[in-house]
């Protein structure tokens, strides 16, 4: 291609840059200066607008959020499954905190590490159940856990949330229920669950489990009554929500429970448990019969 002849144009700008002077120089460079000193707040000054996003970049990250939080392994059950969480997570539990804390190494002793072992925590509950466990941190990670609760606000009551699956009684097999090592059976699984939240001391996880608990239908009396001996051997004698209200749904149900074969059989084995359904049953009699109706003409015993 051959050169393109120089415009005017061309030479004229070629001339103005070649004229200009050490003295004409100044002139933008002191400008500048006079809109740097004027003020950083004007918005003029390109080196204003760099500075804040430089010191937003060398910022140092912020060392709570999970993705840098070191990662705790959890080996769960009889056959030690293997979870993985961050330790930001589990700490907000009091008894994680505990374990995560004896794990950690004072900063004045000094003790050698094997070179082929990883610097990392680890945590064991034979005694838990996995799938129990996956709910507790699910909830830790997101505030609830499969099925979630929902508030209807037409009809003004809690519901779980709508799974796909068309039949009532197919979600309340699947989501209701769990097998449990320690029992050896199936119990219900909000009933573990809020277990659990005692044993890890999260006040929130109980009160969540046990209102997901009362929407669960269909439920068989082995399984209440299983659900219920693992719900006392599990929580201390403070505890009262989780214990009324076996009591009261076995109270309220009675008609069920008498022809139950599983009842009597349960009650010839005896427990506080019972003995706890026995004082309910009399206070839910007092409260339809006033004490003055009640005939005082008591056989006694004589030898």
């Amino acid at each position: 291609m051959s050169k393109q002849p120089e415009t005017p144009v061309s030479r004229y700008r070629a001339s103005k840059a070649s004229a200009f002077t050490p003295q004409s120089r100044r002139i933008p460079r002191e400008r500048k200066d006079r809109q740097i000193s004027s003020g950083s707040g004007s918005g003029s000054s390109s080196i204003g607008k760099t500075r804040p996003e430089r010191r937003r970049l060398d910022k140092p990250p912020d060392v709570t959020s999970p993705s840098n939080s070191p990662i705790v392994m959890l080996r769960v059950g009889p056959e030690k499954r293997l979870f993985a969480a961050h330790e930001a997570i589990l700490t907000t539990s009091s008894f994680f905190a505990s374990h995560c804390a004896s794990q950690t190494p004072s900063p004045s002793a000094r003790r050698p590490r094997p070179p082929l072992q990883p610097p990392g925590k680890r945590i064991d509950l034979p005694d838990e159940q996995p799938e129990v466990l996956s709910c507790v941190l699910e909830f830790l990670y997101k505030g609830d856990y499969y099925p979630r609760l929902r508030h209807n606000s037409r009809t003004r009551t809690w519901e779980l949330e709508d799974t796909g699956v068309e039949t009532a009684g197919e979600l309340s097999q699947a989501t209701s229920t769990v097998f449990h090592h320690q029992v050896g059976g199936m119990i219900l699984r909000d009933t573990a669950i809020y277990c659990a939240a005692e044993k890890y001391n999260l006040p929130h996880l109980q009160r969540l489990a046990l209102r997901k608990q009362g929407l669960h239908t269909g439920i068989q009396c082995s399984t209440i009554l299983a659900s219920a001996r693992y719900a006392y051997a599990n929580t201390p004698d403070t505890e009262s929500k989780l214990r009324a209200h076996y009591l009261a749904l076995i109270v309220r149900s009675r008609s069920t429970f008498m022809r139950s074969g599983t009842m009597q059989a349960e009650m010839e084995k005896g427990g506080k448990f019972f003995f706890d359904l026995f004082v309910a049953m009399c206070n839910h009699m007092d409260d339809y019969v006033p004490h003055g109706s009640v005939s005082s003409s008591a056989s006694t015993a004589h030898p």
